[in-house]
């Protein structure tokens, strides 16, 4: 497997992030994420799918994005989750190089140059199959109670995600129902989540993004060293892997607006315009945790970029890469909107990394007033494959 600069891999992975500061412990992972074919653009590209780590992870964000989540049905064992695989890794193959997969009905809606990836994970049920406890990556866990969440079930669990992201909503759609048709003897869909990402400005150059709060949203994702050391798996066969968190976070729109603008840069500890750290310097510049104004801290004691600062939980980082979503329920008859932050987050072991940050979150994040995670799900996310190789065949071949 070729492999490019890590100079490369860490500006993709800084173009791609959403916000905050989390993380996992130094020196866990070893390898490092290189294998993103680097040249410079976000938008109009057409991605390598080969490479040690699944294309979707440190490839630029794009515009578009659609998460769906599986059940496997009764009859699928060992064998049958390695048929599908090897299918899901054509469609993955020709997808993204902008051919038509295998049996595709609508074959001139596969292109080129819309920056397409697709991303596939197993969840936890994966590894009750034939014998493959024993295989469960170390620190794959489901994600305990936490005091402020409301979860619904419509956006919780799933034995196996498909996250497909494009430059366009056209071709997000068609690759996701290939992969659905694929799936069909094999496993039922569960959930589907989609959501948007604005990872450009008005001249096509790289930025951040934003939430739908006005926050620039993933300044802190790790960077260089970091970056391979809190998301990439040494584990066994998951080397080059890693293990997604998938968070559907409900935002109160509504009472943010009603906060003075002051309260709501103090929630965040970041300029709402520039995402510049209260503290001073440029958006990418750390926030400055023991400076103070007339005996204050300049960051508060519940900012959110404290409370997930890597200082506040031994070490711990993760890179951050989410979605804008709205979506409209109906209720008595009447349309009813909800909007938030479909929230993911890769890190080399949810254990040791996801969990224990999001527990110092939740006892005191200042965000807690406008945000409830109202969906939650896990998956291992296998390493990258070579030509001839396939998705998940160091696990189940």
């Amino acid at each position: 497997m070729s492999q490019v600069s890590r100079r490369g891999v860490f500006g993709y992975a800084g173009a791609a992030g959403i916000a905050g500061a989390a993380g996992v412990v130094a020196g866990r992972a070893t390898a490092s994420p290189t294998d993103a074919r680097v040249d410079g653009g976000v938008i109009g590209q057409t991605h390598s799918p080969y490479g040690t780590h699944q294309a979707g992870i440190f490839t630029p964000k794009t515009q578009v994005g659609e998460l769906v989540a599986f059940d496997l049905l009764p009859q699928t064992d060992k064998a049958a989750l390695g048929r599908l695989l090897r299918a899901w890794t054509g469609d993955v193959v020709a997808l993204t190089e902008g051919r038509p997969a295998a049996g595709d009905f609508a074959p001139d809606m596969a292109q080129p140059g819309v920056s397409l990836t697709a991303l596939v994970g197993l969840g936890p049920r994966v590894f009750d199959l034939d014998g493959l406890g024993a295989r469960r990556p170390a620190g794959f866990q489901e994600i305990p109670p936490m005091q402020h969440d409301r979860l619904d079930q419509r956006w919780t669990g799933g034995d196996l995600l498909v996250w497909v992201s494009a430059d366009d909503a056209t071709s997000v759609a068609h690759a996701v129902r290939r992969f659905v048709t694929d799936a069909a003897p094999f496993a039922t869909r569960r959930w589907t989540q989609r959501g948007s990402w604005r990872p450009v400005d008005a001249a096509g150059a790289p930025v951040t993004g934003r939430n739908l709060f006005g926050q620039v949203d993933g300044s802190a994702n790790p960077t260089g060293e970091d970056l391979a050391a809190a998301v990439v798996s040494s584990d066994d066969w998951l080397a080059g892997g890693t293990q997604l968190v998938v968070r559907r976070i409900e935002m109160d729109l509504t009472g943010w607006d009603e906060a003075v603008r002051d309260r709501q840069e103090a929630a965040v500890g970041r300029r709402l315009d520039t995402g510049v750290p209260l503290t001073g310097g440029e958006e990418h510049d750390d926030v400055d945790l023991a400076a103070t104004r007339d005996g204050v801290p300049v960051i508060a004691l519940d900012a959110h970029s404290r409370r997930s600062h890597p200082s506040q939980n031994n070490g711990r980082r993760m890179l951050r890469r989410g979605l804008n979503y709205t979506h409209d329920d109906w209720v008595g008859g009447k349309a009813v909107e909800t909007s938030g932050l479909i929230f993911c987050a890769f890190q080399a072991s949810i254990a040791d990394q996801f969990i224990p940050v999001q527990r110092m979150l939740d006892q005191g994040d200042a965000l807690n007033e406008w945000t409830t995670a109202i969906g939650s799900a896990v998956f291992v996310i296998p390493p990258g494959f070579r030509e001839g190789g396939w998705i998940g065949e160091t696990l189940l071949a």
